[in-house]
């Protein structure tokens, strides 16, 4: 008997101790939800610093594209001299033309006064040659009836010398006049011509540049709408850490809790355990001070041990009511439960040249969407390209966990909420970028993030 008690005793101590180590478990999956935090809040610092190393690479590229539009203004304006220049040269050429015309005109006139001449002139040198040249001057000379008459006739010869050198000289005049005005004007268009080709090319030049730097700006500003779409989804991702950081916040609160709740229950399990110890010590003592009375103590202990063993702590029992909802999926056992009803429309992996980071489950009619674990809601917003969606953090066995569920019609489960796996949060739908009713679901092996590298296959983790 001094035997059984011994080991009842020890039984007890054995469970006290057990009582007292559990927290340190508790503690250690407090410790994780801790470092998931902290680790949460560095993803954070390194996106805020990939978003400001995106503004300065957008700022930059304004600038770039600022400098280049003011380049194309500057070779718009040269353009724009460059055009008068020409239009003035055309203009020129064109009033120089028109001086070719007149001055055709005034050669045409020339050209038949000196053709005239050289008829005269012609004349003339016939008679030189029938009549010996000096000939005819002795004989009008020689044929004078009076000195007056002579001196009449002198003069008469001597104007028609005077004449005849006046139009040879006037010949020669007018013959250098003529090749010296069609030098002047063909030196003249020739020069105009090319001026005008000059410019052209010029202009030619500036127009190329124009394109070139229209080229630049279009290059830059298709860079900075990348740049511009990588810092929203990074955004997007810092509003996600920061709501995970929150949710995290949520479930640190929930253990806390939980392990007060678990330290009055050992608190108390302790003290009646101290309690069941001392009993027994006191019976023993008292079974050893009646040595006598053995039997009797025997009866009257197997006694008080029918009516302890007789006694039992009620177990509660719990009634869980279940209403069938149209196309609710039955939850399951295992660590995902499927998140609705209807089939896989696509699955995960290259899709339109882009990656699909999870599947789409299709179905008409109302579709009820449900929380595909435990977990706290870190979003529940409208997104422009998943359309209404729910972002959950699930911590499952120290691991963290993301679902997301895109393009409901409704979201039942508000930011902050805790969710319960199988519980209902919203409706499936055709919201944001989206072809048709159905439900895009992504599993995260992590956190979210805007490369949703963390994404694994949800085939793999929920019921087909």
């Amino acid at each position: 008997m001094k035997k059984n008690i011994i080991a009842m005793n020890a039984s007890i101590m054995i469970g006290l101790g057990s009582i007292l180590a559990a927290p340190s478990a508790y503690a250690e999956s407090l410790s994780d939800l801790q470092q998931k935090k902290e680790s949460i809040q560095e993803k954070r610092s390194g996106v805020e610093s990939n978003i400001s190393d995106t503004e300065k690479k957008i700022d930059n590229l304004h600038d770039k594209q600022l400098t280049a539009e003011e380049q194309i203004a500057a070779i718009e304006a040269k353009i724009a001299e460059s055009t008068k220049k020409i239009d003035a040269k055309n203009a020129e050429i064109t009033q120089t033309k028109k001086e070719i015309e007149a001055l055709k005109e005034e050669i045409k006139v020339l050209k038949e006064r000196i053709a005239k001449r050289n008829e005269v002139l012609k004349e003339r040198a016939r008679s030189f040659q029938e009549t010996g040249g000096d000939v005819n001057y002795l004989e009008v000379l020689f044929g004078s009836s009076s000195f007056g008459d002579l001196i009449d006739r002198v003069g008469a010869v001597a104007t028609i010398a005077e004449a005849d050198r006046d139009i040879l000289k006037q010949h020669e005049l007018d013959k250098k006049d003529l090749e010296e005005k069609q030098t002047a004007v063909e030196k003249k268009l020739a020069s105009l011509e090319v001026a005008k080709a000059e410019l052209l090319e010029i202009q030619k030049q500036q127009k190329q540049q124009k394109q070139e730097k229209a080229d630049l700006v279009k290059k830059l500003k298709q860079q900075t709408k990348k740049h511009e779409d990588e810092k929203m989804g990074l955004e997007e991702e810092k509003a996600n850490l920061a709501a995970q950081e929150t949710a995290i916040k949520s479930a640190i609160n929930l253990e806390q809790n939980r392990l007060a709740e678990l330290e009055a229950a050992r608190k108390k399990a302790a003290a009646e355990a101290k309690k069941r110890a001392e009993q027994a010590a006191a019976q023993a003592a008292s079974q050893a001070a009646s040595q006598a009375a053995e039997s009797k103590k025997q009866s009257s202990s197997s006694g008080s041990s029918a009516k302890s063993s007789s006694s039992s702590s009620p177990s509660p029992s719990s009634s869980q009511s279940s209403s069938n909802v149209s196309q609710v999926p039955a939850v399951s056992s295992g660590t995902f439960t499927r998140p609705s009803a209807g089939y896989v429309s696509s699955t995960m992996g290259e899709r339109w040249n882009k990656q699909h980071a999870g599947i789409d489950i299709a179905a008409s009619g109302t579709v009820p969407v449900v929380a595909a674990a435990d977990g706290v809601v870190s979003r529940s917003y409208f997104s422009s390209t998943y359309g209404n969606v729910i972002f959950v953090t699930h911590s499952i066995s120290g691991q963290q966990w993301t679902t997301v569920y895109a393009h409901l019609s409704s979201r039942q489960a508000s930011t902050g909420s805790v969710v319960a796996k199988g519980q209902q949060i919203g409706i499936m739908g055709n919201t944001g970028h989206s072809y048709g009713q159905h439900l895009h679901f992504e599993l995260h092996k992590g956190a979210w993030n805007y490369s949703k590298s963390n994404a694994v296959n949800p085939l793999n983790y929920i019921p087909n």
